[in-house]
């Protein structure tokens, strides 16, 4: 399901076990992050160590239960974790034997946001259906 208005644009995953990766980069015409949902199979492992060069990365663990590498640590992850990992280190991640591992990717540039919510914010008159 994809919608659009002048000032958003919904879409949908589709079947994430199928498919293992979704960027959401084009479907939602993102320009300050990149978001991607992934999925490992029981066993399975991003097949490399990676690095950026200015963006950080934020996993939040959604389902199931794996091991992280970062910089050589490793250490277990589970439903629930989240980690944010600077821009140089070398990261991997990969699902427990007996279970798949779905976690959000989210990358922005790192030192980047100016402001946080309470600070850009902007309470509005408007008012949906249910509130009154």
């Amino acid at each position: 399901m994809k919608k659009a208005g002048t000032n958003y644009r919904m879409s949908s995953i589709g079947d994430i076990q199928t498919l293992g990766r979704v960027t959401l980069r084009d479907e939602l015409a993102l320009t300050g992050s990149e978001i991607s949902v992934n999925e490992l199979p029981a066993g399975g492992s991003v097949p490399f160590v990676h690095s950026h060069k200015r963006n950080e990365e934020v996993y939040i663990i959604l389902k199931g239960r794996g091991r992280f590498y970062i910089d050589g640590e490793e250490f277990d992850v589970e439903e629930g974790n989240v980690i944010r990992v600077d821009p140089a280190a070398g990261r991997c991640v990969r699902a427990d034997g007996q279970t798949p591992i779905r976690y959000l990717c989210i990358q922005t540039e790192a030192n980047s946001l100016v402001q946080f919510t309470q600070g850009d914010g902007v309470i509005l008159d408007a008012k949906p259906s249910w509130l009154k």
